[in-house]
């Protein structure tokens, strides 16, 4: 019983803060979103609390705290979505996106008041934090901001035009700039957007998602026209082989392109056509790069692609050719066999030749085998599953103890780039690799060592390795690389801890091993390069008691002020919470606070900051008026007490007078 609560309470913490890490949200749902995951992330102390607690849970709460995890996972998926889903898609279905958020909100405050305060083991401050939270969702039941009318308007209006010589240019400008869809960059990523959204909609049944599309072309056409230096697709050059500038680029985006010369992507004329095995055709380059995130499915169509092999459409590139030719522009340049092959898969004689070349007695053909495998699994998504199916990650790890330090360095950088692959991870720590890349960690050269702390941190985003690399010895050697190693060295470090941190067994491992000291030198280190980094480790430890004590002895309330008054808004924020873990209970740690001047700037951080950190800001002046009513009252009492004492003695004095001149 004790271990499933564990459990549970460790996979509510681990996905509330996945929830908080989730940003960017689209500004047609931000304000709602935004509100949701800041109240989730204030239960996380109760969690936390309940966990620590040796008390056993009743049966009635541990099916409120189930009921709880299934509201938090929805909430999760619907606050991705509102983050990376389809900006035209949650303009126009706005009402059905709001009506599942009321939906999941309801959820969550039916569970949370399933849970009752009285009957867990934590703190005043927590079930107060906890009502505080209750009651917000109480009092957001039913309320949505109102709608951006003129952008739904002005969507719908291109949405249903059938004709696009009297496009509104005005119209389209204003919707380019209210979506933020301005660049090639954000272009292509709404239109990799709608394309996932076909599965979430069951394959499109109304065809809506299709018409988003259209829509998304006449903006992307209008874009284009606006500002024909912009790249035609992300990284590459313009279509034509002229100046971006030319009169054929121009020509080129004022005509009407047939839809079956465009890729289904990029909504871009084709200039490397490939079918992919469910017959349909994109850009190779658009393709590949949805290949490489890991997607198994045509975008298209959502059907499962039997293979990833890409065969080049050499009737549709012709075809494209004569239009070109016809219409008085220089037809598309394909890709250099140099650029292609960069991204193309590697052969899988190749992958055998390089696993016997790593289980050779010659350490030179070690090396350089490793090397390969590094590059090749650098390149794209294919690479790093055929050399993992090839069996290479066993060979790798048992080149992790070698005494080569080149052959070292190669090996854990392949794993690295292998573990980008999710499904990697989890055979990569099967196989038993994280005590040797401890070792290079430990042993390796500077770049072997960087390279190891970003395997750690690459692996650790699955929760359960967390435990696995923090039981492993990992977090001294990456403290010792955060103190000594070069500026990459030390981000790499800091990221990793980071990640490991977010498991609370692992935050008194990392103040054991002298992490905080480390962290505080780097707030007042010249350049503050590493700023960013240490705040965030530090307001995750500063909720642990260990890391509060090694906060409280390392001098950290002056750099901490000192940012709050001068920082960015979420250093600001970082900076305030960490104050608010140190004064929780001792406020003597606010005693220097008011001579350095934290009272304004917190006034100001109230007022105009961060959500969180107006929150944060208003707990500190709270205590800080407190702690400043206690002194004036500490100073009174002694003069007080002299008050009195003397009026005593007058009073004695006649009395003692007359008494003698009775006597």
């Amino acid at each position: 019983m004790e271990e499933e609560k564990d459990r549970l309470l460790s996979t509510l913490i681990d996905t509330v803060n996945e929830i908080s890490s989730i940003s960017g949200y689209r500004s047609s749902v931000k304000k709602q979103h935004y509100n949701l995951a800041r109240r989730l992330k204030l239960l996380v102390p109760m969690f936390e609390e309940v966990r620590e607690a040796k008390e056993t849970l009743s049966e009635e709460t541990m099916r409120a705290l189930v009921r709880f995890k299934e509201a938090v996972e929805s909430a999760k998926g619907v606050l991705r979505f509102g983050s990376e889903g389809s900006k035209i898609y949650l303009v126009l279905k706005r009402e059905r996106i709001m009506n599942k958020l009321q939906e999941v909100a309801a959820s969550l405050e039916q569970a949370l008041d399933g849970l009752s305060c009285e009957n867990l083991n934590i703190s005043d401050e927590v079930k107060e934090q906890v009502e505080l939270v209750l009651g917000q969702f109480k009092r957001a039941r039913g309320k949505v901001d109102p709608p951006d009318a003129e952008l739904h308007a002005d969507l719908l209006s291109v949405y249903n035009s059938v004709n696009d010589e009297a496009m509104d240019l005005a119209l389209l400008k204003r919707v380019s700039d209210k979506l933020q869809l301005l660049e090639i960059e954000d272009l292509t990523q709404e239109s990799l957007a709608l394309h996932e959204m076909v599965a979430v909609t069951g394959g499109d049944p109304d065809r809506s998602i299709e018409k988003m599309g259209m829509l998304l072309k006449k903006i992307k056409d209008f874009v284009q026209m606006e500002n024909p230096s912009l790249d035609s697709s992300v990284g590459e050059k313009s279509l034509s082989s002229s100046s971006p500038r030319s009169p054929n680029f121009g020509r080129q985006n004022s005509l009407n392109i047939p839809d079956d010369f465009r890729c289904p992507i990029s909504l871009e004329l084709m200039k490397d056509p490939v079918i992919v095995s469910t017959g349909q055709t994109y850009e190779r380059g658009c393709i590949q790069k949805w290949l490489n995130a890991g997607h198994s499915t045509c975008p298209k169509t959502q059907q499962t692609l039997t293979s990833h092999t890409l065969t080049p459409n050499y009737v549709l590139r012709s075809l494209i050719a004569q239009w070109c030719e016809a219409n008085g522009i220089d037809p598309p340049k394909r890709a250099t066999a140099e650029t292609k092959s960069a991204s193309s898969p590697v052969d899988g004689s190749k992958i055998e030749k390089l696993l016997a070349k790593l289980v050779s007695d010659n350490a030179e053909d070690q090396c350089s085998a490793a090397a390969e495998v590094r590059l090749l699994a650098k390149r794209n998504a294919d690479n790093r599953m055929a050399i993992a199916r090839a069996g290479a990650i066993p060979l790798l790890v048992g080149l992790l103890s070698t005494a080569d330090s080149r052959t070292q360095e190669h090996a854990v950088t392949a794993l690295l780039n292998l573990s980008i692959y999710d499904d990697n991870k989890a055979i990569i720590v099967s196989t038993g690799a994280v005590p040797g890349i401890v070792h290079v960690l430990k042993k390796g050269s500077m770049e072997a060592r960087e390279n190891a702390a970003a395997t750690l941190f690459s692996l650790s985003v699955v929760d359960e390795n967390k435990v696995t690399i923090g039981a492993s010895g990992a977090i001294p050697y990456l403290v010792k690389l955060l103190n000594e190693g070069t500026h990459r060295g030390k981000k790499d470090a800091a990221t990793a801890l980071f990640n490991l941190c977010i498991f609370q067994g692992n935050k008194g491992k990392a103040v054991r091993a002298g992490v905080v000291p480390i962290l505080v030198r780097l707030l007042t280190e010249a350049g503050r390069g590493m700023l960013d980094e240490a705040l965030a480790i530090l307001a995750i430890l500063a909720g642990h008691p260990e890391g509060k004590a090694a906060i409280a002895t390392a001098d950290a309330v002056t750099p901490l002020v000192d940012i709050i008054m001068n920082g960015s808004p979420r250093n600001k924020e970082n900076a305030a919470a960490i104050l608010v873990h140190l004064s929780a209970g001792e406020q003597r740690h606010l005693v220097a606070a008011p001579e350095l001047g934290l009272m304004p700037p917190l006034v100001e951080m109230a007022q105009s900051g961060t959500e969180r950190g107006k929150r944060k800001a208003a707990v500190l002046i709270e205590r800080l008026i407190r702690y400043g009513e206690l002194q004036q009252q500490d100073q009174a009492q002694p003069a007080e007490v002299q008050s009195q004492s003397q009026e005593l003695t007058l009073d004695e004095r006649p009395t003692s007078l007359a008494t003698a001149a009775e006597s």
